[in-house]
């Protein structure tokens, strides 16, 4: 959308007097950090009532995100750029309730503007949704139905997203952009599963993901980008955009793109992703994560890096070389046959879910070829209950590679099972 002149130098003004430093050719699609700062204060507000998934306040900050981009004038991809679907938590699951969830998540588009690529797309995207009044993933139950407000997770990566749906609006990409904001993240990762499952454009037309996530407290310029190794070309992607934002940040990541956040559902689907996360702190899922707490000029910093990133990658006619990962991880303690290996990826942000939830597989690995998706539930392996990571790596490691062993899991609330043949870790 092209701003009244006004508003353009207003915002450049803003930036400038916040202290945000861009490569010179930013010019005004730089970062406003006073706008981050509005977006988080407004999503993180005690009227929201922390977000949570199916809850009013989850809605009310649907609302306000497609009003954003409405007011962008970037296309609906959904009537409303709400896509309504039901998340069904896995602890949900296991006590009967089939109801699930009503919520949606929040879906733009921005066209590009080369005829040659505007088929292709770059997903830009962040969970909105928070714990809520709940105590079941808190850190601190001890403090009850506090609102648990969620500014730095996930206020800061939805208001990232604003600021680069607003920035490349005005920077005109070529490649189309679908900037998506996801429910159901601390429940498992539901949004983003569902939207990768129900996706407005061919999977194989999208060729990156960027995930924000937690980037509201940058201290000593330290920004993880996790995913370097989704894709040959993004760990010198990321360097060289490092070395143009002045000054530079220390940047710690890589690894592949499997991780804890909605990045992992796509890169289950062969799609290259970058995460930014600016580290854990003491009020992580707790009702002291406020907005008073956040560095919203270094979350400027972190969305002008990521711009610059997008730009890179905008800028290429190739696409991308995937990188799908085979690499065997050690998930927990062993006791007996260290080296079995069955290739699950655990999806770390289940909290108390019973059973192990994957957020993906290994590629040729036993797990794969036995037919276990991101999203499965293991419940039981070789006989044994599976109720978290630490009863599964018991399970695991009381067995030699070459094993016949059944798995039981639950796919969409339905008890399935399968069996494996364990490999040789490494």
């Amino acid at each position: 959308m092209k701003l009244p002149v006004l508003v353009i130098i207003a915002t450049a003004a803003a930036a400038c007097s916040a202290g945000i430093n861009t490569r010179p050719d930013l010019g005004l699609a730089a970062a406003d950090s006073a706008a981050i700062r509005t977006d988080i204060a407004y999503l993180a507000g005690d009227k929201l009532e922390g977000r949570l998934t199916g809850s009013p306040g989850n809605d009310s900050a649907a609302a306000y995100i497609a009003r954003r981009y409405s007011y962008l004038r970037l296309t609906p991809a959904y009537p409303g750029y709400l896509q309504s679907f039901v998340a069904r938590p896995a602890a949900a699951a296991h006590t009967g309730d089939t109801a699930g969830l009503k919520t949606q998540n929040v879906v733009a588009m921005l066209q590009g503007s080369d005829p040659a690529l505007r088929s292709r797309y770059i997903v830009v995207g962040a969970h909105f949704d928070h714990l809520g009044r709940s105590t079941q993933y808190a850190m601190d139950p001890a403090a009850g139905n506090a609102i648990r407000n969620g500014a730095d997770d996930n206020a800061s990566g939805t208001a990232a997203v604003l600021q680069l749906a607003r920035m490349l609006s005005i920077s005109k990409p070529r490649h189309s952009v679908i900037f998506v904001n996801f429910s159901g993240e601390e429940e498992g990762l539901l949004g983003s599963q569902y939207f990768v499952e129900n996706s407005p454009v061919p999977l194989d037309s999208i060729v990156a993901m960027f995930n924000f996530d937690m980037v509201g407290r940058l201290v000593d310029d330290k920004l993880f980008v996790y995913g370097t190794g989704s894709a040959a070309e993004l760990p010198s992607l990321v360097d060289s955009a490092n070395l143009r934002i002045l000054p530079a940040l220390r940047i710690q990541g890589g690894g592949d793109g499997f991780g804890s956040s909605d990045h992992s559902s796509f890169y289950a689907k062969n799609i290259p992703v970058l995460h930014f996360f600016t580290d854990n702190h003491d009020d992580y899922h707790r009702a002291t994560d406020d907005v008073e707490k956040i560095n919203a000029a270094g979350e400027a910093r972190v969305v002008n890096l990521a711009f610059d990133m997008i730009k890179s990658l905008d800028a290429r006619p190739a696409r991308l070389s995937f990188i799908r990962s085979t690499r065997p991880s050690r998930m927990g303690p062993s006791t007996t046959g260290s080296q079995v290996y069955l290739g699950s990826v655990p999806d770390m942000s289940a909290g108390t879910i019973p059973g192990l939830k994957l957020t993906g597989v290994r590629a040729g690995s036993p797990a794969e070829k036995g037919g276990l998706v991101a999203g499965d539930i293991i419940v039981e392996f070789g006989g044994t209950p599976v109720t978290d990571l630490q009863s599964y790596s018991d399970a695991l490691y009381s067995h030699k590679p070459g094993e016949t062993v059944k798995v039981v899991y639950l796919r969409d609330g339905k008890r399935m099972e399968t069996t494996v043949i364990l490999g040789t870790r490494g």
